[in-house]
């Protein structure tokens, strides 16, 4: 079996490609599955785990990327979720089954756990949820990681009703992610970017209403108020963390919700607001890392009644992976960074 390995960490050549296993590798125990895996995505943490700047360190030689979607092809004598020829991912956090995360949940694929870059993943039935059955193969395998963690920052808080404001920040996977589900909640979403024109009008494509260039405009949140008549944003989706947090908390609605989903970046090593924005807010501001599997579940039903498709920006073979990494950090393209893998 062809997998791509962290051999070694700091640089991209660390991503070995290599021979392990049988060519076709049998179910880990009575509850396991074999997951010949068809596709693959990649998540800023991908980069972060090569670079070792994410919280949860990278153990040598595991498998990489979290993200991937393929068909079971064996089962154990004791699986009931799962049938081979089923179509299923792997969660991000395959022992975060539903509630709050506990300490011994937190192995993730491609930094603890093997993942999914691989022609074949060996998986519990636990860990791995059904994906959509009208998404391809590269569409499927964008959801594990971006897309629960947008579902989270709108579906984790307070009840989000329609016709009330989302705001999101830049072009990012999740942030494209939560323009798509907060249309889809029938929410009004005003979105920032410093793409131009065709990001611009990429992201109404995608149901923003208003978009505004904070390279323009860097005070973005009385932007942000003048569009909504003074109210402000009645949840954020916060993606920048310290850089853009000040402007967050003055473009959010008196008793708005600013979900935080990244805290590094900007150059800052923490999270300061100023005291004249923070007088003026009685906003929420609460924490979301990606979600359960009941979470991820959740969000494929929504997906699954309303249609909802991905953007995929760009993909590569599976002998490609190398620069797929490549691109990805030198040069985000608007969407998901796939790589295929299998037929």
């Amino acid at each position: 079996m062809r997998a791509y390995r962290l051999e070694s960490f700091g640089d991209i050549e660390g991503i070995v490609l290599g021979d392990r296993g049988p060519r076709v590798p049998e179910p880990a125990g009575p509850t396991g599955i074999v997951v010949a895996v068809r596709a693959a995505s990649l998540n800023r943490r991908d980069l972060m785990i090569l670079d070792r700047s994410y919280p949860l360190p990278g153990v040598p030689g595991v498998v990489a990327l979290s993200d991937g979607a393929g068909e079971v092809v064996a089962v154990g004598d004791a699986v009931t979720r799962f049938a081979v020829g089923d179509r299923v991912a792997c969660a991000y956090f395959p022992r975060w089954r539903t509630g709050p995360i506990t300490p011994e949940a937190v192995d993730q694929p491609g930094c603890t756990l093997d993942g999914m870059l691989a022609e074949y993943a060996v998986l519990d039935e636990e860990w791995a949820v059904a994906v959509p059955a009208h998404l391809s193969w590269e569409e499927a395998a964008t959801l594990p990681c971006a897309a629960v963690t947008a579902w989270s920052a709108l579906t984790g808080g307070a009840p989000l009703l329609p016709g009330q404001t989302v705001l999101t920040l830049g072009t990012g996977p999740v942030a494209l992610f939560a323009v798509q589900f907060a249309t889809m909640l029938g929410c009004r979403v005003v979105a920032t970017t410093s793409g131009g024109a065709d990001k611009a009008e990429r992201l109404k494509q995608l149901g923003a209403e208003s978009v505004v260039d904070y390279v323009r405009e860097p005070e973005w949140g009385a932007r942000v108020k003048e569009l909504t008549d003074g109210r402000g944003a009645d949840l954020v989706v916060e993606t920048g963390g310290p850089a853009t947090i000040e402007q967050s908390v003055r473009a959010s609605a008196l008793y708005g919700q600013i979900a935080l989903l990244i805290t590094a970046g900007g150059g800052r090593s923490g999270i300061e607001i100023s005291n004249e924005a923070y007088a003026n807010s009685l906003a929420t501001i609460r924490r979301e890392f990606v979600g359960s599997r009941d979470r991820f579940e959740a969000m494929n039903r929504a997906i699954t009644t309303h249609g909802l498709r991905p953007v995929i920006g760009r993909v590569h073979s599976f002998d490609e992976a190398h620069a797929a990494y490549r691109g990805y950090a030198s040069d985000a393209p608007f969407g998901k960074v796939v790589i295929r893998i299998g037929d």
